[in-house]
């Protein structure tokens, strides 16, 4: 089974070979157009606009390379993994919190999710409800407890993205 994410990104790299094949060529030819290269800000702005989009087609391409040999078999089924959904009690504060842990390219903070590289993230990794860790933050050390763990593997949600 493909991960959400490799999704996305093929849907981009399709994006943004469309743009680099179809819309760009017909930008440069209409800058062109215009007369003397040497002083066309269009003409340079989509020569940019190609080498930007020429390495982020690269990276995109490598990103999925490295994403399709995750096997989601190999994420633990019994601790926090990738796509857990981790709810947590600030052991300082008394506040619960609730994370999902992603792949840094899926982070959204108002939404809770947080990237496993992150440092809460790698301090979570491998730990299951009732474990506690602690995390440096910038505002200083953090205490948290695990109450509770919902894995990759119990989100029916999560594979049907």
């Amino acid at each position: 089974m493909e991960l959400p994410l490799v999704q996305r990104l093929k849907k981009e790299l399709e994006e943004l070979r469309y743009e680099l094949n179809s819309k760009l060529p017909k930008e440069l030819e209409a800058a062109r157009a215009h007369g003397d290269l040497r002083e066309n800000a269009e003409y340079e702005a989509a020569k940019q606009r190609q080498g930007i989009i020429n390495a982020r087609i690269g990276a995109t391409e490598q990103r999925i390379r490295e994403l399709s040999m995750v096997e989601i078999g190999s994420f633990p089924g019994d601790a926090v993994g990738y796509g857990s959904l981790v709810t947590l009690e600030d052991q300082d504060s008394g506040d619960e919190v609730r994370y999902e842990i992603v792949f840094p390219e899926e982070v959204d903070a108002r939404e809770g999710k947080i990237s496993l590289s992150s440092p809460l993230g790698r301090a979570l990794l491998n730990k299951q409800p009732g474990d506690d860790c602690r995390v440096q933050t910038p505002r200083g050390e953090k205490n948290f407890s695990i109450l509770g763990l919902v894995t990759i593997h119990q989100r029916p949600d999560f594979l049907a993205r």
